[in-house]
């Protein structure tokens, strides 16, 4: 069986690209494992503060995120330590960081 999913890198990479093109503030916090690491996304939205999603699959392997804390928002303290906790239980873990008013991003399309 071969998996014909792109590399974690250059997923990542070309996510962060189009945020760039979108004019959307966003940055890789933690570079993980090239080929399948997962990813964690911090959602900065300044002053409601921030979202952290995990990147899951699902069983016929489509890209689905979940929230990773029960309250919409959590402050930017706590979503850094919860990516502290995560990236200290998996260091293959990808984190990105993106910034915006709006709660836009390019992940969630794909």
């Amino acid at each position: 069986m071969t998996d014909d999913r792109l590399p974690t890198d250059v997923w990542v990479m070309a996510q962060v690209r189009q945020c760039s093109v979108d004019g959307i503030p966003a940055y890789v916090l933690h570079s993980g494992e090239p080929r399948g690491g997962a990813v964690l996304l911090k959602i900065n939205r300044f002053e409601k503060g921030c979202r952290v999603l995990s990147q899951m699959r699902d069983m016929d392997g489509k890209l689905t995120w979940y929230a990773t804390h029960d309250e919409e928002f959590v402050s930017e303290t706590d979503a850094d330590g919860y990516v502290a906790r995560a990236v200290g239980r998996d260091p293959d873990l990808w984190v990105v960081e993106v910034e915006t008013r709006d709660g836009r991003h390019p992940f969630e399309e794909t």
